[in-house]
């Protein structure tokens, strides 16, 4: 039996830390409650690590670090029961704080992590030292930085202003050779010049030649409007004689229309005797009435929201459910961690299961749970209850994508229920038809 050292005559238990628990000691401080929280039974764990019991070490420090820390500081049993558990893992250790004596090689982190778990005399003072020596180290570190940082910007100080000398006599070299263009391009300016004069003497003897091409095309757009004249007249006369050609087919093609039209009519005579002679009832459904939409005087999911009820009265469920062909899905461990996240995974997906089980028994509507298969270690073995479809999403898919995937499968026009309070599954279904309902709804209403 390991002597407990936590609350006995002249230990360290009646010592007070005055300060806030340095990071440094309070991350070993986690790392050893992590360590020892594995070989507690789930009785002795308090009742706030207790959903951390089957996390991995490193998890479970990730997420209930802060709920650890604060259990060791304020609940004295589980701190003592957590030194036991160091004292196993490093006998050594505990036996130096116990003698007042902590080894001088060890990480003063580690050896005030230790003294505050166990809490052996003096153990105030390990942790102030400790905490000490992290803002020591950390001062000098900052300073090491500081010190490189300085360095560096000299060097690019350095470097800017050789840059800047090469780049100024790379301007002047730049500025030599633009002057040199310039002088070139005024002396390309001035032969342009006269080159310009040159060109406006040959405008004014081209301009000279298009006016006397364009006394020639006078002359030749009158020629030109008096043949069109004689070709106007000989088109008129050639549709007259297309008139005429037209008038004689005309003439020859009512007697077909006459023969086709007499052959119609012996065709309606002999389909009215047929419809006689077989007793035909007229046609009593027609083409609109096989197009599916929604009637005056039916409801829809969407008419439920016009009622005076609240979003979170459970009574817009009972009408929503008794909508015809209703299809309820629910988002299983949304709801489940919304009504009561304290309870095991498995716990939480029977209690909801049996209830999904009563209301289904009761309106009567299809419902389908689904549940996020990646929260599972290994397959559930689990009969479904009457009334109710229960899905798991495969390995790499969420369950909110698998409830997008039900909503899309579902017909246009089907009233469909989607109960979750992620706000991103609520408007992905929304906009494809579907009636989103926060789960406080569902719960209110399964209570």
């Amino acid at each position: 039996m390991v002597e407990t050292h936590d609350g006995g005559p002249g230990d360290g238990a009646a010592e007070v830390l005055d300060r806030p628990l340095p990071d440094g000691v309070r991350r070993r401080v986690v790392q050893i409650v992590s360590d020892g929280f594995g070989g507690l039974t789930l009785a002795e764990l308090p009742a706030q690590l207790r959903q951390y019991a089957r996390f991995a070490p490193n998890r479970r420090a990730k997420f209930a670090g802060n709920a650890m820390a604060a259990a060791v500081e304020s609940d004295p049993l589980f701190r003592q029961r957590i030194g036991e558990k160091f004292r196993d893992a490093q006998p050594e250790l505990a036996g130096a704080l116990d003698a007042g004596s902590p080894p001088p090689a060890a990480d003063p982190l580690d050896v005030a992590a230790a003294a505050y778990v166990l809490r052996p005399p003096g153990w105030v003072k390990l942790v102030t030292a400790a905490g000490e020596e992290a803002q020591r180290a950390d001062a000098e570190r900052a300073d090491e930085e500081s010190r490189a940082e300085l360095e560096r910007l000299h060097e690019e100080l350095a470097r800017a202003r050789e840059h800047t000398r090469t780049e100024t006599e790379r301007l002047r070299a730049e500025l030599e050779s633009a002057k040199k263009e310039t002088e070139a391009l005024h002396r390309k300016l001035r032969s342009a010049l006269s080159d310009v004069k040159r060109g406006e003497a040959a405008l004014r003897k081209v301009q000279a030649e298009m006016d006397t091409v364009r006394t020639e095309g006078h002359t030749q757009v009158s020629a030109a409007e008096s043949e069109s004249r004689r070709l106007k007249t000989r088109l008129a006369e050639a549709e007259a004689a297309l008139e005429a050609t037209r008038k004689a087919a005309r003439e020859g093609r009512s007697v077909e229309d006459m023969r086709v039209r007499l052959l119609l009519d012996t065709l309606l005579d002999a389909t009215q005797g047929l419809r006689r002679e077989l007793a035909l009832p007229p046609v009593s459904v027609r083409p609109a009435e096989t197009v599916d939409a929604v009637e005056p005087g039916r409801m829809t999911p969407k008419d439920i929201a016009a009622r005076a009820l609240s979003e979170n009265d459970p009574a817009i469920l009972d009408q929503l459910l008794a909508l015809p062909q209703a299809h309820l899905v629910v988002d299983g461990y949304n709801v489940t961690k919304t009504g009561y996240p304290q309870m095991p995974l498995e716990k939480q997906r029977l209690r909801l299961l049996g209830q999904l089980s009563q209301l289904a028994a009761q309106t009567g509507a299809e419902m389908t749970c689904v549940f996020d298969g990646a929260e599972l270690a290994a397959p559930v073995l689990l009969a479904p209850p009457r009334g109710v479809r229960v899905l798991f999403s495969k390995p790499g898919v969420t369950a909110d994508e698998l409830i997008r995937q039900l909503v899309r499968a579902e017909p246009p026009g089907r009233p469909v229920i989607v109960v979750s309070t992620d706000r991103e599954v609520a408007d992905g279904v929304a906009r494809a038809g579907a009636r989103p309902v926060a789960s406080v709804v569902l719960l209110k209403r399964l209570s």
